[in-house]
């Protein structure tokens, strides 16, 4: 599951209980100096609550069972500090709940979104333990409306951007920005027992599991992953104009995630398509052309 859409290295946060370090390879940042001072601790609170909760469905050796019952009383956590309950500094997770809960109180924050996180933690675990993929692109999608797209309204909640082609808008960014990762990570992703290939795509171009789970590149495999890739980008351009509606520094910031997105579609094209062997990467000099790009849109 992606954070892409947030990414690492957050502000810090008001608590004093101090965040662990994030050790996670992102592709984007997260409230960095782009994003609006007053909104870098809101920002890395939510971030927090979202990369905590990625981290109990899929870090360390924990069985499914394990990791399904650790997220059910994060959910449960979530609940008493939405409904403004003390957040004791030894009760588990604290340094996540008792910013989330400022944050929360202070920008009237949806917290039905968070519990939409949470839903698609749960989906992927439950995914993960049954060896189950996704019947089509339909499917996928709604998956991603929980995984990604919450993320991307929140965000806009604390804008202060709530119209609906703003919100359009936005899911479509964070929608691509979730494939793209998907289509950047099959060479970990399948190891794993993680299927995000839809099964009908499969099968339309003559792809079984069994050749995935090979990694090993095929005109058919480079063509589904090709046609996976187009429509990422597609979704991503269509989205973009969300970057001209997003108001100072934090519009710059957008800019930068959206053309990151792209840009890692372009090293996957440069490769010829072959993420089921490599993992494809942004470095610093791939900076330099993004915030070329970024000034052109």
């Amino acid at each position: 599951m992606s954070l892409s859409s947030l990414g690492e290295n957050p502000a810090m946060l008001p608590t004093d209980t101090p965040a662990p370090p994030i050790t996670h390879y992102e592709n984007f940042p997260v409230a960095s100096w782009l994003c609006p001072a007053r909104l870098r601790a809101p920002i890395a609170a939510i971030y927090h609550f979202a990369r905590t909760a990625d981290d109990l469905a899929d870090e360390g050796e924990a069985s499914p069972a394990e990791r399904l019952q650790a997220l059910a009383a994060y959910r449960q956590a979530l609940r008493s500090a939405s409904a403004g309950l003390p957040v004791a500094p030894d009760q588990p997770w604290a340094w996540v709940f008792a910013p989330l809960q400022q944050v929360i109180t202070t920008h009237q924050l949806p917290t039905q979104l968070l519990h939409d996180l949470l839903d698609a933690f749960v989906q992927d675990v439950e995914k993960t333990r049954d060896g189950a993929g996704y019947a089509d692109q339909a499917e996928l999608l709604a998956y991603c409306a929980r995984s990604a797209n919450p993320v991307g309204r929140l965000l806009l909640h604390l804008y202060g951007v709530t119209d609906a082609q703003a919100l359009q808008q936005s899911d479509q960014i964070c929608t691509a920005l979730q494939l793209i990762n998907f289509w950047q990570d099959l060479s970990v992703d399948l190891p794993r027992g993680r299927y995000y290939m839809p099964a009908a795509d499969c099968t339309r171009h003559g792809v079984t599991q069994t050749e995935l789970l090979t990694r090993q590149a095929t005109d058919k495999t480079t063509i589904l992953i090709a046609g996976n890739v187009a429509l990422a980008r597609a979704g991503m351009l269509k989205g973009s104009e969300l970057v001209h509606r997003i108001p100072g520094r934090a519009g710059w910031e957008l800019r930068l995630v959206v053309q990151g997105g792209l840009r890692i579609l372009d090293r996957i094209e440069a490769l010829n398509f072959a993420t089921l062997q490599t993992r494809p990467t942004l470095r610093r000099r791939d900076l330099a052309l993004m915030l070329w790009r970024a000034l052109w849109m």
